[in-house]
């Protein structure tokens, strides 16, 4: 189990960066993988980010089902990297995003036994690992990770931790001010 407290692996303050889904429009369609995939050029198996879904169940006598975006959660000390014998996982310093320098890794897959989320992934093609490095590139460039820019709905939010999103924001105030017979009835 993975601690939580900051200075331990696998837990701490995370990247400066969030990855927000806002869950209620979520369509579970998949293209925030479908580009992720295409964007890191991977083949048939990997998947660093995924939709999961949760369901069906019945809500007012509704099939329902829900969906979770999972991709890594860039920790502060990441396990991956401990575990990493070559240095090829590593933590970028100025803003905390963990990813694999593609011509260090040796594809011992440490890092995939070591990570308790599941985010490196095996690439069958290069026999490395690849993970969601929220597309560091593009973030270089001003742009957001491929996952969000071309998110069908526009259910994920990206931007940096201390600007928290306005639909999340409103959704927290709401759930907070709805006592707890309205708040079952608003929930989907």
């Amino acid at each position: 189990m993975p601690v939580i407290a900051g200075g331990e692996p696998g837990g701490g303050v995370m990247s400066e960066y969030y990855l927000f889904q806002d869950q209620e429009n979520c369509i579970g369609c998949m293209s925030c993988q479908i580009h992720c995939k295409v964007s890191k050029q991977l083949p048939e198996g990997p998947q660093p980010c995924q939709i999961i879904t949760v369901g069906p169940r019945i809500v007012r006598g509704i099939p329902r089902a829900a969906y979770v975006y999972l991709s890594c959660f860039h920790c502060e000390n990441p396990w991956c990297v401990t575990a990493c014998p070559t240095g090829a996982m590593q933590r970028r310093e100025k803003d905390g995003i963990v990813f694999v320098d593609q011509n260090l890794c040796v594809g011992c897959k440490a890092c995939m036994i070591a990570c308790p989320w599941g985010a490196p992934q095996w690439n069958p093609r290069t026999n490395k690992v690849v993970k969601c490095d929220l597309c560091m590139e593009r973030i270089d460039q001003g742009l957001e990770p491929a996952c969000v820019a071309n998110c069908t709905t526009k259910c994920l939010h990206f931007g940096k931790t201390d600007e928290v999103p306005p639909v999340k924001r409103l959704r927290m105030a709401r759930d907070i001010s709805l006592n707890p017979r309205e708040r079952n009835r608003s929930c989907r």
